[in-house]
Parts: C-alpha cells; sequence; structure tokens
C-alpha cells in the first residue's frame, strides 16, 4: 500500500512538473522579449510559486529543465522507425528547435550552460549510428565514432547558437548541420563508399 501512495505521489508531481513547464513555454510564446518570472508561471500552472521552486528550481533550472523537456521529445522522436540514420538524426534535432522557435531561443538565451543542450540523447544517437555505420562498413574500422559524433555535435552547437542570435534562418541551420555532419561522414569513409559518401559535398552550398 505504501509503495502504491508514493507512485501516485510521484505521478502527481510528475504532472505538476508537466504543467509547470508547459506553462512556461506558452508564456514565452506570449511574450518572447519579457522577463518570466516565478509567479507568472505558478499562476498559469495553476500552482503555487513554491511549488515551482521545490518540483523544478530557480530560473537557471527551469531552462536545464526545459532544456530535459526538448530532449526528452527528441528521445521519442529518435525512438521512431526508420531514424538510425545520423543524417536522420540530426535532421530530428534542428527540426525540433524550428518547430517552437521562441522558446527554444529563450531556453538557449538563458541557459548558462546551453552548450551541452545537444549533449544527451543527440550526442548518443549520433554515436549510436555512426558505430553501427561503421559495423556495416560504410566507415573506416579505424575510426573513433565516439569522437567523431562529438565533433559533428560541437559543430551542430554553434549552428544552434548562430541560429539563436538570428544570423542564419532555419533552412541554413539545417543546412550547415548537415555539412559537418556530410564532411565527417567523408572524411571517415571507407574506400567502397568514399564517393557515395562525398556526393552530398559535391552539390551543397554551405555558406
Amino acid at each position: 500500500m505504501r509503495t502504491a501512495e508514493g507512485g501516485l505521489r510521484e505521478r502527481h508531481k510528475q504532472r505538476r512538473r508537466e504543467r509547470i513547464l508547459a506553462a512556461t513555454r506558452e508564456l514565452l510564446r506570449e511574450e518572447p522579449e519579457s522577463a518570466i518570472s516565478t509567479e507568472l508561471i505558478a499562476e498559469r500552472a495553476e500552482v503555487s510559486p513554491a511549488t515551482v521552486y521545490n518540483l523544478i528550481g530557480p530560473r537557471e533550472k527551469i531552462w536545464e529543465a526545459l532544456a530535459h523537456g526538448f530532449m526528452d521529445e527528441l528521445e521519442d522522436r529518435l525512438a521512431a522507425p526508420g531514424t538510425g540514420d545520423p543524417r536522420e538524426v540530426v535532421r530530428s534535432t534542428v527540426q525540433l528547435f524550428v518547430t517552437d522557435p521562441v522558446a527554444s531561443r529563450r531556453m538557449v538565451r538563458g541557459w548558462e550552460a546551453s552548450g551541452l543542450v545537444l549533449d544527451r540523447s543527440p550526442h548518443t544517437q549520433l554515436h549510436r549510428t555512426m558505430a553501427d555505420a561503421r559495423t556495416r562498413g560504410l566507415l573506416r574500422a579505424d575510426v573513433d565514432t565516439d569522437a567523431l559524433a562529438a565533433v559533428v555535435s560541437a559543430s551542430c552547437v554553434g549552428a544552434l547558437h548562430q541560429w539563436v542570435a538570428g544570423l542564419i534562418d532555419d533552412d541554413r541551420f539545417l543546412t550547415r548541420s548537415l555539412f559537418a555532419l556530410d564532411v565527417a561522414l567523408a572524411a571517415a569513409a571507407a574506400d567502397p563508399y568514399r564517393d557515395q559518401l562525398l556526393a552530398p559535398l559535391r552539390t551543397r552550398d554551405a555558406t
């Protein structure tokens, strides 16, 4: 009985936490340049400010929680069939941000550790898909796919911050992210697949 009660309590906490994050995203969309206070979030989520603080934390933790929410959503997308390709990992990641541009831009601007925003799911998925490509013979057997995925992730973070700053648009965000991936894949290509992996670079404008 105690275990069942504890599980119910945790589910209630999780639902309130989800309401708080949903309320935060709504407020960000409505007032993109306004400061979002704990009191406003609490009012929109229909909880007390103390609940916001207890379940999420101070402002820095709110941005962090939003980032983790983004990554949870991305993991759901990447769990779908047909997402075992590194290009699909990059494409799905970019689409996640540009689908909710106001909230994602504010989250990246507000979170001091925003450079880590792609460090969880995208990097893990990239490493997995690149390791699989090496196993299938597309990449050379001596390639360190974890290091390769880390380089691509760093490039994508750079493109993300350019997009957040308004220096590039949605299409260029995707193009630059895919270009970084294609450069890495071409550099690591096994001889039989070199022309195939070089092909995207011969036809792309990545400026």
